[in-house]
């Protein structure tokens, strides 16, 4: 398994403000959208873990721009697995253009059951399609 998967993104019109870069709010959907990916790609569907009473719930993020992307620009999310705890665990994210990072970020979440019962432990089908660790910068 490579420890780190690529979602490629083309930056929609919608995407764009006033300022003709991405609006900041869609680098966060990009990050969930490509976390989705990740899993599936890793042979965890999003679905089938949502049928087995298990869910995720982002509970902190960072992102750090480094330089704008337009309408048009072809760039790929690369996420990778940057830590593993009891109950959490997690995600870094690169925003590509080509070799250029242009906006770096880092996700945690929890795991909660879908029944309402809160936190729960990391299941095994979660935990294999994470992988170990590899972070894309030091914690």
């Amino acid at each position: 398994m490579a420890d780190t998967f690529l979602f490629p993104v083309t930056v929609r019109y919608l995407e764009v403000d006033a300022q003709n870069v991405v609006f900041n709010a869609w680098y966060l959907a990009w990050f969930d959208e490509a976390m989705a990916a990740f899993l599936a790609d890793r042979g965890l569907p999003y679905k089938r873990m949502l049928d087995a009473g298990h869910d995720v719930q982002l509970v902190r993020s960072e992102i750090d721009w480094r330089s704008g992307v337009g309408w048009g620009d072809d760039v790929v999310v690369a996420v990778s697995t940057a830590r593993l705890g009891r109950t959490s665990f997690v995600l870094d994210f690169d925003v590509r253009r080509g070799e250029e990072i242009t906006c770096a970020g880092r996700t945690t979440y929890v795991v909660i059951g879908t029944d309402g019962s809160g936190k729960r432990a990391i299941p095994p089908m979660l935990a294999d399609a994470l992988g170990p660790p590899t972070p894309l910068r030091p914690l």
